[in-house]
């Protein structure tokens, strides 16, 4: 007896002997929910009673993967039409009808109730945007009830965990197929807390550690639009819930540690960088130990994250905020930094030079001079660097007036320091727009200390005439040898080996165009024929390869 297809006929385990039962169907309401899998597999019967199995694409541009019975919701009464005494019994049914959740993966499925909850979500934030003493101790819990029902969700894995990074510029970022509700209930529920009637004592009861919790799991959306609307809300619940802001904190230095050290992805580390800002500007002098703790343990092992560009304007802000709290700490932060710099990423090389520059507009002079050697040494191994970008980007650390201000107070230290890697590079960089600004550097290096700079200037040049003459004295050391090794009787029993060379580059001569003549090869038109002459290359030749094509064409002549 062949089975049937997903509903296979067996013997009961359970039942009597001989007794059959058939199980039910994945698609039947006896057999339950389908599941996620039952559901995306369509079966067909081939020749020889055999089940082929195609199973449907994945959804991809939904965080939501439940398959739920279908919600068929029923219009309410608007607001002006009902009496004021029973508005707020009003309030709550439209709350609690828009707990209702709908698959946005079927543009077309359910378009009626999902305009009913539309028409109901921006009729609540109309309504208590408008109206004031409208808050009510019952409509607590069912707004908060609400607010988790709709967002509170499992993020999926990313679409192509094995891909290139998300780049912002580049790529486009997965949107959330639900978004036209999630978005209202994001708005109502910051109109809820912004509300002049909302009360946190009563709130507290119903938003509490577990709920900021899943609040920022969300941060990890793929969707930018959601992560901004989240920022705001954790930043309304951090300033009206004072018991939770221990919390909150000590929560995202979880989300950064596990970022830095563990799995070096998230999504959200820009949008959480910029709460922390604000937050920073709030804290009490002097800093606490746990405050500094998070600025050496997290915001600085930020830096070594190979994704740092995607976060680091809002990186650059908060250690800036921490350094007009205490200048004290400016050493280790810079220390750090230096630590995290890194070898071959030029792009990164130029996002730490701009978080420095920003970093010595607020520096303290006494702190300067604790980091001004360390700091200019890496100065001047950035303008020494082949890539423009950075040497250009060090450069311009002369155009700072502050800065040069703390440099004319300790001249004496930072102009020999910094005089070679300048003076180098004034005639020896490859890019022209360098050596422009490395000669508007000397020029400030030299009014700032005359006799310094003239001392430092003979010492290089002396420095470069010893090393020229040690070069040459190796040479010449070179050619005596093998003078005393050719004059040995035994040089002609053992032949010397000469080591080969790598060819020399030809000269390349450029030839002057002939003077136009009527006889000239330049391209002209013949007007009778319309013959087009091309004109012979006015390129630089290259006599090594001209010996060599006449070489070849006199050996393939006939003889």
């Amino acid at each position: 007896m062949p089975k049937k297809i997903l509903g296979i006929s067996r013997k009961s385990v359970h039942g009597k002997k001989g007794e059959q039962r058939q199980s039910a169907p994945v698609d039947s309401p006896a057999g339950g929910p389908p599941s996620a899998f039952t559901q995306g597999i369509k079966a067909r019967v081939d020749q020889g009673d055999r089940a082929q199995f195609v199973r449907e694409t994945p959804r991809q541009n939904s965080s939501r993967f439940r398959y739920a019975n279908h919600v068929e919701l029923t219009k309410l009464p608007g607001f002006k039409e009902t009496s004021h005494k029973d508005r707020p019994k009003l309030f709550i049914e439209k709350v609690r009808q828009c707990c209702a959740l709908f698959d946005f993966t079927e543009a077309l499925s359910e378009l009626k109730s999902k305009e009913i909850k539309r028409a109901a979500l921006n009729e609540i934030i109309d309504y208590i945007s408008t109206n004031r003493k409208v808050l009510t101790e019952e409509m607590y819990p069912e707004v908060v009830n609400m607010f988790a029902i709709n967002l509170f969700r499992t993020l999926p894995p990313p679409e192509n965990p094995n891909a290139a990074e998300f780049d912002p510029e580049e790529d486009e970022p997965t949107l959330e197929a639900a978004w036209p509700h999630l978005q209202l209930v994001y708005e109502f529920f910051l109109r809820f807390l912004e509300s002049p009637d909302f009360q946190p004592s009563i709130a507290k009861k119903y938003v509490d550690a577990s709920f900021v919790l899943q609040l920022l799991e969300l941060f990890d959306s793929e969707d930018p639009r959601e992560r901004d609307f989240l920022k705001t809300t954790l930043h309304r619940v951090y300033g009206k819930f004072l018991s939770l802001r221990g919390y909150i904190r000590r929560t995202i230095n979880n989300i950064f540690y596990q970022f830095v050290y563990e799995t070096r992805k998230h999504n959200g580390i820009a949008e959480l960088l910029e709460i922390l800002g604000s937050i920073i500007n709030g804290f009490s002098l002097p800093l606490k130990a746990e405050h500094k703790r998070f600025l050496m343990r997290v915001l600085i092992p930020l830096h070594k994250c190979r994704q740092v560009q995607t976060y680091h304007p809002q990186l650059a802000y908060c250690i800036v905020q921490f350094l007009e709290k205490e200048p004290a700490l400016t050493e280790d932060v810079i220390k750090g930094i230096l630590r995290q710099w890194p070898k071959v990423n030029s792009p990164k090389e130029v996002l730490l030079l701009n978080e420095i520059d920003e970093i010595l507009e607020v520096v303290e002079p006494e702190e300067f001079g604790k980091i001004m050697v360390a700091l200019f040494e890496k100065l001047s191994d950035c303008i020494s660097s082949p890539h423009f970008q950075v040497s250009e980007r060090a450069l311009y650390f002369w155009h700072n007036d502050y800065l040069m201000s703390l440099v004319n107070e300790n001249a004496a230290v930072l102009i020999p320091q910094m005089f070679p890697a300048l003076y180098k590079n004034s005639k020896g960089h490859w890019n022209r727009s360098i050596h422009g600004l490395v000669y508007h550097a000397l020029k400030l290096l030299s009014d700032m200390n005359q006799p310094v700079f003239d001392e430092c200037s003979s010492k290089y040049r002396n420095l470069v005439q010893k090393q020229q003459k040690a070069i040459e004295d190796r040479e010449k050391k070179w050619a005596k040898l093998e003078e005393m090794a050719r004059k040995n009787p035994l040089s002609k029993e053992v032949p010397i080996p000469n080591p080969r060379m790598p060819t020399p580059m030809p000269d390349i001569v450029m030839k002057e165009p002939q003077a136009r003549t009527g006889g000239d090869t330049a391209a002209t038109v013949n007007q009778a024929e319309g013959i087009i002459t091309r004109r012979k290359s006015l390129l630089p030749q290259d006599p090594a390869t001209r010996r060599a094509l006449e070489q070849h064409q006199a050996s393939s002549l006939p003889p």
